[in-house]
């Protein structure tokens, strides 16, 4: 099995991350792809963040028809902050017989080298990048465990955008599933 791991605060998950996903999904050779919600980047502040539990509920119901797209907390009860190699070390003990790969965003891949280990990450594990407007892919681009994917849709979404939309009393509806609108909307969220 191959499963992908694609990492993000999802403050909230929207339709940019499904449609990266389910792209990935769809058109590499991953068995799976996991949205893993992480808890605490490190290079993110923390008390820009939804709880934790409300950012798992909108990705679990944003993907729970989905057969190849999944939720993770796996983070939740892993120290903080969430560093991606203690993640992916913690994932291949608990699943020895699963090959996971890392899923990025181009403006991800020429920040790596400041990521914890990173030289570890790149030699044990493969990374799919998906391609961002206007972001420089860096030196990384031609690593033999770096498949770029030129061809992803490339969207112009961001959840500081949407969370904007909410603080402004404009409408969400669109650029995020009726599932994760209906939690913003029934728990005030983000106002």
């Amino acid at each position: 099995m191959k499963i992908g791991l694609f990492f993000g605060s999802f403050n909230p998950v929207h339709v940019g991350h499904l449609i990266i996903a389910n792209y990935l999904v769809e058109q590499s050779d991953l068995t799976e792809l996991w949205l893993v919600v992480s808890p605490h980047n490190p290079f993110k502040e923390r008390n820009t963040l939804a709880d934790d539990y409300d950012r798992f509920d909108m990705v679990a119901k944003s993907v729970e028809d989905h057969p190849k797209l999944r939720a993770s907390n796996v983070e939740f009860d892993l120290p903080k902050p969430s560093y991606t190699i203690d993640t992916l070390t913690y994932l291949t003990e608990e699943y020895p017989d699963t090959e996971f790969v890392l899923i990025m965003g181009g403006d991800n891949l020429g920040s790596l080298h400041k990521w914890k280990n990173y030289t570890q990450i790149l030699k044990n594990y493969s990374i799919y990048v998906y391609k961002r407007p206007e972001y420089d892919l860096g030196d990384l681009v031609s690593h033999p465990n770096i498949k770029i994917f030129e061809e992803a849709p490339m969207i112009e979404i961001s959840s500081t955008f949407i969370r904007q939309l909410i603080r402004e009393g404009k409408s969400i509806r669109y650029w995020v599933t009726e599932e994760t609108r209906d939690i913003i909307e029934s728990s005030g969220l983000y106002k």
